[in-house]
């Protein structure tokens, strides 16, 4: 039975937010020998159906890995086309997304793409920054030590300006100043392609998240595999470094 024929799993306020790494484009294309482009446009059709069924199941916030800062020493000619896909995607999402309640929140190194794909992003998050629902964070250029680092910058300025003391500074303080501040905790990280590995993503943001690896190519990962995951995530005892008797 489909996730269309079933009632909606519920997810419970146990897990409040899923990061993504979206991997297996590229394998995708090339079993069915097509040109990677054709792998990373079916990826974005991946991308609506998970955001569209998050949405419905009750998940509160969605982050995708959709470009990472290492995906730049590919060949000019890929990254050429993530970005002509994500200047695309951004033309011709942002009203679906403000139609179906949905926030949007970028985060990365935006620097790298062009003046115009900064502008659509900012215009975008602006529109859709009043709705309620499903808060969609995507991660483009984005790396976790870059973030890291970026907030570590934060701080040492506000220290430099005498701001803050260096003795303030604290795990609460530090989390206040990384591209996802203000939002809950990862709970559930999910890679798709059978990769085993975290690559470099959300770093600091997981340090207790559940990671649950599907060898299913992300152009292939659907509601049903979704659902999976939540599904195994929820039978995992969760004790965030404490004994059982002790929580």
């Amino acid at each position: 039975m489909s996730s269309e024929d079933q009632a909606p799993l519920n997810t419970n306020s146990a897990l409040k937010h899923i990061a993504i790494i979206m991997d297996g484009n590229g394998r995708w294309a090339k079993a069915k020998h097509l040109p990677r482009a054709h792998g990373h446009q079916k990826g974005v059709q991946t991308v609506r159906e998970i955001v569209k069924h998050c949405a419905k199941i009750g998940v509160g916030n969605l982050t995708l890995f959709a470009f990472s800062s290492e995906n730049m020493k590919r060949s000019s000619e890929e990254v050429g086309v993530l970005f002509k896909l994500f200047l695309t995607v951004l033309k011709q999402e942002t009203k679906k997304l403000n139609d179906n309640n949905i926030r949007l929140k970028i985060i990365g190194d935006m620097s790298v793409f062009s003046a115009e794909i900064q502008a659509l992003a900012s215009d975008a998050e602006k529109l859709l920054s009043h709705n309620t629902g499903l808060t969609l964070v995507i991660a483009a250029n984005y790396g976790g030590q870059w973030d890291i680092a970026q907030a570590a910058k934060k701080i040492a300025t506000l220290a430099s300006e005498g701001q803050i003391q260096v003795d303030d500074i604290d795990i609460d303080i530090f989390e206040k100043h990384t591209a996802l501040a203000g939002l809950p905790k990862v709970d559930l990280l999910i890679r798709t392609s059978g990769e085993i590995r975290i690559s470099n993503f959300l770093l600091w943001d997981i340090a207790y998240s559940e990671l649950f690896f599907t060898n299913t190519l992300w152009p292939d990962f659907g509601p049903d595999e979704l659902d999976e995951a939540i599904l195994d995530f929820h039978s995992r005892d969760r004790r965030f470094g404490a004994r059982k008797d002790e929580n």
